[in-house]
Formats: C-alpha cells, sequence, structure tokens
C-alpha cells in the first residue's frame, strides 16, 4: 500500500504554506509594487544606456553641425533669427529639414541681399561642404524632408518618361510651361525654367515646396512618379530641335513675335523702298 504522507511532499507543503503567510503579510503588496517599479527603471536604464540608431552621433557628424552652427550665425542669422526661429523678413527654418537647405544653398538662392523679391538661381555662395554643414545644423533643429542624394536618383532605371510626361502636364505645366521652360505667375513672380537643373534639386523641390511652388508628398506624387517626372524633364531637355530653331519652346507666342516683326517688318520696309523708288 502507497503511503501519501512522504517527508518530501511534507516538506513542500510546509514551504507552500510559509510563502502564503508571507503573501498574505499587509506588507507584501507595496514590497512587490516597489520591486516592480525597481525592476522596471533598471531595465530602462540599461536599455536607454544601449546605443541606438538615434542617439549615435559620430564625431563627424556632430562637428558637421557645429560647423553648419558657425555659418548660420555668420551668414543667415541676420534675417533667419539667431536661433533660425525667423523674422519679420523671413521665415523660420525649425522643421523645413535638410533638403529645403540643401535646395536654397545648394543652387544660390540663398543667402540673398533682397529678401523682398524673389530668390533667383544662381552660382552658389557655400561650396558643397558648408552646404552639408548648414544642412546638417538645420535638421538638427526640428525633423525635416532629409536632403537627396544625386547618385542614388536612378532615374533613367526606375523612371517612366511616357508617365512622367502625363504627371508633369497635370501637375507642374500650369506654372513651368508644358515644355518646363518656365512661365509668368501673378504678382510679377515667375517659375524658373527646369532646363539644366540637377536632378536632385528637382527632387527637393517637389518634397519642399520652395516660394510659390506648393509641396507634393509621397501621398501626392510617389517616389517612384517624382523619378518619372524627372526622366520626363531630362527627355525634353535633350530633344533634338528637328524642325529648326525652338525659340524658347514657349508655344506660339515667340512664333507670332517673329512673324510679325520679320514678316510684316519686311512688308513695311518693302513698301518704303518702293515709295522712295517711285519719287
Amino acid at each position: 500500500m502507497t503511503s501519501f504522507s512522504r517527508p518530501d511532499n511534507l516538506a513542500n507543503l510546509d514551504k507552500l504554506s510559509k510563502l502564503s503567510k508571507y503573501r498574505r503579510h499587509k506588507f507584501a503588496g507595496p514590497v512587490l509594487v516597489v520591486a516592480a517599479l525597481l525592476t522596471i527603471g533598471s531595465a530602462f536604464s540599461i536599455a536607454s544606456a544601449l546605443p541606438s540608431a538615434t542617439k549615435m552621433t559620430s564625431a563627424a557628424t556632430t562637428t558637421q553641425i557645429a560647423e553648419g552652427k558657425k555659418i548660420f550665425a555668420a551668414g543667415c542669422s541676420s534675417c533667419h533669427g539667431l536661433n533660425a526661429e525667423g523674422s519679420s523678413i523671413a521665415p523660420g527654418l525649425i522643421g523645413v529639414g535638410a533638403a529645403a537647405v540643401d535646395f536654397q544653398v545648394g543652387t544660390g538662392r540663398m543667402p540673398m541681399a533682397d529678401m523682398s523679391q524673389q530668390a533667383q538661381r544662381k552660382r552658389p555662395v557655400y561650396n558643397a561642404e558648408q552646404t552639408a554643414a548648414l544642412a546638417a545644423y538645420v535638421a538638427s533643429l526640428a525633423p525635416g524632408p532629409s536632403a537627396v542624394d544625386g547618385a542614388s536618383l536612378n532615374y533613367e532605371r526606375d523612371g517612366n518618361t511616357a508617365q512622367g510626361g502625363e504627371l508633369f502636364r497635370t501637375n507642374c505645366a500650369m506654372c513651368h510651361n508644358f515644355a518646363a521652360q518656365g512661365g509668368a505667375l501673378s504678382q510679377g513672380k515667375y517659375a524658373p525654367t527646369l532646363m539644366g537643373v540637377e536632378p536632385k534639386y528637382v527632387y527637393e523641390a517637389m518634397i519642399t515646396g520652395p516660394q510659390s511652388m506648393p509641396k507634393f508628398s509621397d501621398k501626392t506624387i510617389t517616389p517612384a512618379e517624382k523619378l518619372s517626372i524627372i526622366k520626363w524633364i531630362k527627355a525634353a531637355q535633350n530633344e533634338p530641335s528637328l524642325g529648326g530653331a525652338t525659340t524658347g519652346r514657349v508655344g506660339p507666342v515667340t512664333e507670332g513675335l517673329l512673324a510679325w516683326l520679320l514678316g510684316l517688318g519686311s512688308l513695311i520696309g518693302i513698301a518704303v523702298w518702293l515709295a522712295t523708288k517711285a519719287r
């Protein structure tokens, strides 16, 4: 006959009885709460101490941001404020991201002397390293669109020329002209020509919306569609003029002007010459 009161079973029952007694103690609840809080706090501290992608800042990046801050203080703060908060003559730059700085400074539009005028593309004041430092500093102030690496824009492989032309005519032609030659806007402003513009600046303009241009988010125009637009622009830029002089590719305006000046002007000149000979 098997016994139900073995020594090991009795020992286990005795341990459970002691644990049950401690669990019913009036201080058991607070002690468990404190222990749980200490455990969670220790785990959080350990996790925070681990290097992460958002907290790991290389020495080069830190140096770049510091250099960008110096350049900003010397060349930009007089208009945009010491902390990029903006002023009465220039907008704030907090949250615009590195892409906006790379576009504006890389194309020579910034810095500019007269903020009341539309910024024009010109020779950049800062070189590529200084522009990257400025972009890194502004990007460190608040999240925003990142600068685009031109080498990563493989529009020739990933873009579709036909699709890009359709997207351009739908979203861009009303300002930049159907042939991307630029056009006049209201209040003395204009949309610049896109001929000869680097692909990365076209992409950055679409995601930042400089001046009168709207922003095109990835939901409005996907990254792949943006590459298609760039591919169409480059195709239009390199398209040969098989019919003769392009006259700016702005449509019948220049063609009519040339017809008026050359055609009617020639007729008037011939009439004057005949009248002179008849005397």
